[in-house]
């Protein structure tokens, strides 16, 4: 079984750093195929009050419930702090979206047990794989 689909199968609380409320941008309509997956998500985003109809947050550290995987749609220099965000909130895992790879955020992740993806779409990976939570 990939890592990724491991991550798929066991959490639905999803927590998407830099979610877009522009409907045509990447970082809005891959979040929209998680939650029609039956994902939980959980915006994050300083701007934005609501996204895909939830409360967004300006930082993880601001979500008042667990979270099982931080999705990263910022960009690849970002990715370790966030990691170190996603440590201290407890998440289970860290998934940085395509075109973002990060060695120190795998190690931030890694050494503190999170898995761990990167360079690759959780929308895309839920879909070819069939994920669904409902």
């Amino acid at each position: 079984m990939s890592e990724a689909r491991a991550i798929l199968e066991k959490y639905s609380v999803v927590a998407v750093v830099g979610i877009s409320t522009d409907p045509t941008k990447a970082a809005h309509r891959i979040p929209k195929t998680l939650k029609t997956a039956g994902f939980k998500v959980i915006p994050v985003n300083p701007t934005a009050t609501e996204v895909l109809g939830e409360k967004a947050y300006p930082t993880l550290a601001d979500i008042p419930e667990q979270v099982d995987i931080v999705d990263v749609f910022r960009p690849s220099d970002e990715a370790a702090d966030i990691a170190g965000q996603a440590v201290e909130i407890g998440a289970k895992a860290l998934w940085l979206q395509i075109g973002i790879t990060s060695d120190e955020a795998r190690a931030i992740a890694e050494d503190a047990g999170l898995d761990f993806v990167e360079d690759r779409c959780m929308g895309n990976e839920t879909r070819s794989l069939g994920i669904t939570k409902h």
